[in-house]
């Protein structure tokens, strides 16, 4: 487990801060008729511009900046032709790297008019990465956070995507330990001052069962219902958790929309 100075916090606070600026940039140009390559462009523009590095571009391979996934896509959608249509939605994934530390978010948008069964699953999705970050404070365990997420999701008829999970992030993109969205309380690793993870729920409006698509990255649901996912990287705190990074300039955006 690799426990983080003060100074290196900051750093990783200056990535993640950097991230939530690029979801704002790409916030900007989400509307219907709009490519999902076209975001990818507006986001590899501006962290060149800021003297950073897309953490995603390469890695593994992976051959774009962002993780676009919509609407039965859960993660790590290949940005492309697609066009986005009214009623969609969209999580965006976003990660950069810049003084050689890492920073990790994502949001995920209502493209113009979204039924509100499905404004209800993002309204509880990011309801649900806020009450895992509250345990997000040493002494406390992995488990705490798990369970925060899981109890919130499965209680308003949820489903939690099991395969994948959040994780520790510094000077790699994922570090020990994983962050599952689902677990009992006061199980797993505790928590430690130092300790810096991203945690990222994927909840499904139907069932948690997922598959891969043929391009080998794009993991959709299997029963082809829309599935949301936010993202915050976080410091744990002694008396409270410290969100590195910040929805707030995304949601300056939305709300001038």
């Amino acid at each position: 487990m690799y426990y983080k100075t003060k100074e290196e916090i900051e750093l990783i606070r200056e990535s993640s801060l950097l991230v939530g600026k690029t979801l704002a940039e790409v916030a900007k140009v989400i509307k219907p008729g709009v490519t999902t390559l076209s975001l990818d462009k507006v986001a590899y523009e501006f962290i060149n511009d800021n003297k950073a590095v897309p953490a995603f571009l390469n890695y593994n391979g992976f051959p774009n900046s962002l993780c676009i996934s919509v609407n039965a896509h859960v993660v790590h959608g290949l940005p492309g032709k697609y066009e986005l249509k009214d009623g969609d939605i969209i999580s965006v994934d976003c990660g950069v790297v810049k003084n050689k530390f890492f920073g990790d978010s994502a949001y995920t948008f209502a493209v113009g008019e979204v039924k509100p069964e499905v404004l209800n699953l993002l309204k509880v999705t990011k309801e649900s990465l806020y009450k895992a970050i509250e345990n997000v404070v040493a002494g406390k365990r992995i488990g705490d956070i798990s369970d925060a997420v899981q109890s919130h999701a499965e209680g308003n008829g949820y489903s939690v995507v099991r395969e994948l999970v959040g994780h520790g992030i510094g000077k790699s993109l994922h570090e020990s330990p994983e962050v599952p969205n689902y677990g009992k309380k006061g199980t797993g690793l505790k928590l430690q001052e130092g300790l810096v993870i991203a945690i990222e729920p994927m909840i499904n409006l139907g069932k948690k069962a997922i598959i891969q698509e043929n391009d080998g990255w794009t993991i959709r649901t299997a029963d082809n219902l829309p599935s949301a996912h936010f993202e915050h990287t976080v410091a744990v705190g002694r008396e409270k958790a410290d969100i590195l990074s910040s929805f707030e300039f995304v949601e300056e955006v939305l709300k001038k929309k």
